[in-house]
């Protein structure tokens, strides 16, 4: 499968902040990054998704993301706000892909 540029521009930057933003965090990202990508998600719902998606990565936000552990306090209530919203398109096969990525980045879940 070949990843359009603007994909591999969030999976880069979902790395990236991986370790300094925890698991909670990414895994949020990861449901609605994948939640986005699946077809019989309707336009409304992907337009949630990727608007707290770039809210994310989007550099300037309410809580600067350089300040250690509030700084992505902001942007995990936009990630949950958005889930909440569209969390009826968040299915196993979701779920399952976010955790394979998450494996990739952090090594097996403790829970």
């Amino acid at each position: 499968m070949r990843l359009a540029q603007d994909e591999i521009t969030m999976l880069d930057k979902l790395k990236l902040v991986a370790l300094a933003a925890g698991r909670q965090l990414i895994t949020k990202a990861l449901y609605l990054y994948y939640a986005a990508q699946r077809q019989d998600t309707p336009a409304w719902a992907r337009s949630v998704m990727f608007g707290a998606l770039a809210y994310f990565i989007f550099p300037l936000d309410a809580i600067p993301d350089v300040l250690p552990v509030i700084g992505y306090t902001d942007d995990l209530g936009v990630l949950a706000a958005a889930i909440a919203t569209v969390s009826f398109y968040i299915n196993d096969e979701v779920k399952q892909a976010a955790e394979q990525k998450l494996q990739t980045w952090f090594g097996r879940s403790r829970a």
